[in-house]
C-alpha cells in the first residue's frame, strides 16, 4: 500500500467517526473552484446548508496574489479571499467586512491595487506558520457562514498543452506555463498540469470531502480554477472514493481563450479526461446555455450523472471569470440557491438532514 493510500485510509476512519457522531441537522457541503465561480457557488450554498466548506485552488500567479507570491514565496491568497468574502453574511457586520477584504488601493507606490484581504492573511500566515489556522481566524473575523481552505499547502504553478498560442503558428501545440496566461491564451488548450506534479493535499480538505454529503465542483475558469483539484492526487483519491454525492455545476457561457467555443458537453469530456476514474452523481447546467440537451446527457451519462437543467443566471453584470460584464449572465445567488436545494432534495440518498 502506498503511503498516500494509507493516509486516506487512516482519514477515511476518522471522518466516518466524528461523521456517526457530530452529524446534523443540515447537509454537509464542501465546494472545490477558485475565482468568480467558486464564489458564485458559495453565495448560493450558505443561503440552504451552515456546515459548508470551501477547497480553493492555489495556482493564481497574477496580480496583487502574484505579486505577493512572487515577493514572499507564499500562497496566492487572492482565490481565497475571494472564498471568504462569498461566505460572509448580508447583514451589516458581513457586508461591511466583505467590501473591507475586497478594497484595493490606488496608489502611485507599492500598495497600488493590493487588496485589504490579501495583506491580511498573508499576515496572519506569517505570524501563525499555519495556513489553516488563519484562514479560520480570518473566518470568524468575517463572521464567515463555512470554512475555506486551500487545496495544497504549497504554491502551484499551472502548464498547459495549447494548440495556436502563437497566432502566426496556429497547428503548433506548445507548453504555456502560469495561471494568468492559461486564462488569457488565444489558442485552445489541450491539457493541464501542476507543477510540483505530485503536490500534497492539505489534509482538512480531503477530510471535509472524506466527511461530506454533497460535494459541488465548479462553476468557474474550467483549465485554471476547476480541474486543478483533480491535479492533487490524494485530494482526487478522496473525490473518487467519498460517499458523497457529486454536482458538477456548469458556467453559463465560455469562457474567452481558456474555453472559447466550448458546448457544456465538450466542459464534461475535458474533465473526464483528465480525471477518467471520477464519476459524477449530477450536472447542474442553466436551460438556457444549453443548445443541445440531447448531447449533453449523453455526455453526463458517460461520467455516470443526471442531467438538472434549471434558470440559474441574471442578466446585468460580470459573469464569473470576467472582469467586466455589460448584459453578459452570472449566477443568481437566490436561484442557484434553489437550484442546489432541489438537487440534494430530490437526487439519491435521503439525508439525515431531511
Amino acid at each position: 500500500m502506498t503511503g498516500r493510500n494509507l493516509r486516506l485510509r487512516r482519514l477515511r476512519r476518522t471522518t466516518r467517526t466524528l461523521s456517526a457522531r457530530k452529524r446534523g441537522a443540515q447537509p454537509k457541503v464542501v465546494a472545490l473552484g477558485g475565482g468568480m465561480g467558486l464564489s458564485a457557488s458559495l453565495a448560493a450554498l450558505r443561503r440552504i446548508t451552515g456546515d459548508l466548506t470551501a477547497v480553493v485552488t492555489v495556482a493564481d500567479d497574477g496580480g496583487s496574489s502574484g505579486r505577493l507570491r512572487e515577493e514572499l514565496g507564499v500562497l496566492p491568497p487572492g482565490d481565497l479571499r475571494k472564498a471568504l468574502a462569498a461566505l460572509c453574511g448580508d447583514d451589516e457586520w458581513g457586508q461591511t467586512w466583505a467590501r473591507v477584504i475586497q478594497h484595493r488601493f490606488q496608489s502611485h507606490g507599492e500598495l497600488h491595487e493590493h487588496a485589504v484581504g490579501n495583506l491580511l492573511i498573508v499576515a496572519l500566515w506569517e505570524q501563525f506558520g499555519d495556513h489553516v489556522q488563519a484562514l479560520d481566524l480570518v473566518g470568524k473575523l468575517l463572521g464567515a457562514h463555512g470554512r475555506v481552505l486551500p487545496m495544497s499547502a504549497v504554491p502551484l504553478e499551472l502548464e498547459a498543452l495549447v494548440r495556436g498560442h502563437d497566432p502566426a503558428r496556429p497547428d503548433e501545440v506548445e507548453t504555456v506555463r502560469g495561471q494568468a496566461t492559461v486564462a488569457l491564451t488565444p489558442g485552445e488548450v489541450q491539457s493541464v498540469h501542476l507543477v510540483p506534479h505530485d503536490p500534497p493535499a492539505v489534509p482538512e480538505a480531503v477530510e471535509a470531502v472524506l466527511d461530506a454529503d454533497w460535494v459541488v465542483l465548479g462553476p468557474g475558469s474550467w483549465f485554471s480554477s476547476v480541474i486543478p483539484h483533480l491535479l492533487v492526487p490524494e485530494l482526487l483519491d478522496a473525490l473518487v472514493e467519498t460517499k458523497a454525492r457529486r454536482v458538477l455545476s456548469l458556467n453559463l457561457v465560455p469562457q474567452p481563450g481558456e474555453t472559447e467555443g466550448f458546448s457544456p458537453q465538450r466542459h464534461l469530456e475535458v474533465l473526464g479526461r483528465h480525471a477518467p476514474k471520477l464519476a459524477l452523481d449530477v450536472v447542474l447546467a442553466d436551460e438556457a446555455a444549453v443548445p443541445d440537451r440531447e448531447s449533453l446527457v449523453d455526455a453526463a451519462e458517460r461520467l455516470g450523472a443526471a442531467v438538472e437543467l434549471a434558470p440559474v443566471a441574471s442578466y446585468g453584470g460580470p459573469s464569473q471569470g470576467e472582469a467586466s460584464g455589460g448584459g453578459l449572465p452570472k449566477h443568481d445567488p437566490e436561484l442557484l440557491a434553489a437550484a442546489y436545494d432541489r438537487i440534494f432534495r430530490m437526487h439519491g440518498r435521503i439525508g439525515p438532514w431531511r
